[in-house]
């Protein structure tokens, strides 16, 4: 999508499921704090569609739901926590983190931005846009053909080719929810909604510091507390 960095690692392999599963788990929690039920809350209804499209299983979801809800004993409170900064060849970044201990999350993040820049909050967001991302896919041959009159019409404020055939709609972050309901009476399969940052003026590097920007990233996302990364980076 452009927005959101990306891991290049193949969900098929079993602990790459179990990092994705334990990172929806962590977003069912935190949003079920609003409200156990989906229907009544957008924003568990959303992660809730996300998990089932992960293949997450059905207990496994319950179980974060009530957790998050207070709804048993052994209920996990987790801080959102954003940090703002540079990789090396001056991309910025930002990481998203959910954390039951603040201070293990504090220090590992300063040891892993050693190799670029940790910023002040506001360093970079600037830089960014936060919207609604919502990726579909045609219901049917040709329905792709629709894309801005289903943009339009379900209330989107832009759109530009996704991954695979995909379309990327944007909305207003209030928007998202409204959008991705709208969307599949417009002939598109929602395949993912979230909000996010996305870059306003993308960083182009060559091969060999984009190589480097990368690994930079999979070190970050491979810590257990972050949950999101967003780079300005082109391609």
């Amino acid at each position: 999508m452009g927005a959101q960095w990306k891991t290049k690692i193949k969900e098929t392999t079993a602990n790459a499921k179990g990092r994705i599963f334990t990172k929806l788990a962590k977003e069912i929690m935190v949003a079920a704090r609003a409200g156990a039920d989906p229907e009544m809350n957008s924003r568990l209804r959303m992660v809730v569609e996300q998990a089932k499209k992960a293949s997450m299983p059905k207990d496994t979801i319950e179980r974060a739901i009530k957790k998050g809800a207070g709804l048993l004993d052994d209920g996990v409170t987790y801080e959102k926590l954003i940090y703002e900064g540079f990789s090396p060849h001056r991309v910025p970044v930002i990481v998203e983190c959910l954390t039951d201990n603040v201070n293990r999350t504090v220090t590992n993040i300063r040891i892993l931005f050693r190799k670029g820049h940790l910023g002040t909050s506001g360093s970079v967001s600037w830089d960014f846009d936060y919207l609604g991302m919502i990726e579909a896919s045609p219901a049917s041959a040709g329905a792709g053909a629709g894309a801005e009159l289903a943009a339009i019409e379900a209330g989107a404020r832009d759109l530009e080719p996704g991954e695979n055939g995909a379309t990327l709609f944007l909305t207003e972050p209030a928007d998202l929810d409204a959008v991705s309901r709208a969307l599949p009476a417009h002939g598109f399969v929602v395949q993912s909604a979230q909000l996010g940052y996305r870059p306003k003026n993308p960083v182009t590097l060559g091969d060999a510091e984009r190589a480097e920007v990368e690994a930079f990233l999979e070190a970050i996302d491979a810590d257990d507390d972050v949950q999101n990364i967003y780079a300005g980076l082109a391609g």
